[in-house]
């Protein structure tokens, strides 16, 4: 089975990006490509942990009712939710109504704060664990690397919640660490592209 399918245009996309009517913007607009900004890392992370036993399709469709439930994601405010905002989340219908994932996400907006501070920024720390990309294993072809089994086991260290390995690599695809775009996609070239003018985020306490 080929790993790339026609897109709208004709052109080839990842196989996955054909999978749903919502994968196919995301795929070209987000996916692969390097963010640096401290707020859609830790949404990432947000929602990669909510997904967990769950598909993409399912968090995505509900992205935009978790950002409103969320502020945005704004770790600093979502780090002073209490118990009350834990029992309103509860009854949101909009997203995932999982009291531990809910209390993850609220946990890891604590640690961010922590990290920004003993870091300098959530970004630089994340884009100090970047896999090598000589090293990685054929696009589409692992569920984990190396790097990302140690940043999982250093997030865990620090204290945050549902963040394994799988979730860390399937981080790490989303937000540009690694390049796991299909060999033959027409997003690959533009994802590596990116990649190579994207200045890696450095911070200091």
């Amino acid at each position: 089975m080929s790993a790339t399918i026609p897109g709208p245009d004709g052109l080839p996309r990842c196989r996955w990006a054909g999978a749903a009517p919502e994968f196919m913007q995301y795929h070209d607009v987000e996916w692969g490509f390097p963010v640096g900004d401290d707020q859609r890392l830790y949404e990432k992370i947000c929602l990669e942990s909510f997904q967990s036993g769950l598909s993409w399709r399912t968090i995505l469709a509900k992205r935009e009712n978790f950002r409103a439930a969320f502020h945005q994601f704004d770790f600093n405010k979502v780090a002073r939710f209490t118990e009350h905002d834990v029992e309103r989340l509860l009854q949101n219908a909009g997203i995932i109504r999982h009291r531990g994932k809910i209390n993850a996400a609220i946990n890891n907006a604590k640690r961010t704060l922590e990290v920004i501070q003993q870091e300098g920024s959530l970004a630089a720390y994340i884009w100090r664990c970047e896999p090598d990309p000589n090293r990685l294993a054929a696009p589409q072809s692992v569920t984990t690397c190396p790097e990302a089994i140690a940043l999982s086991k250093d997030l865990k260290k620090r204290g945050w919640k549902f963040v394994g390995p799988t979730t860390v690599y399937a981080f790490m695809q989303a937000m540009g660490l690694v390049n796991d775009h299909a060999e033959g996609c027409t997003l690959r070239p533009k994802a590596a592209l990116a990649r190579k003018t994207f200045v890696k985020p450095t911070g200091s306490p």
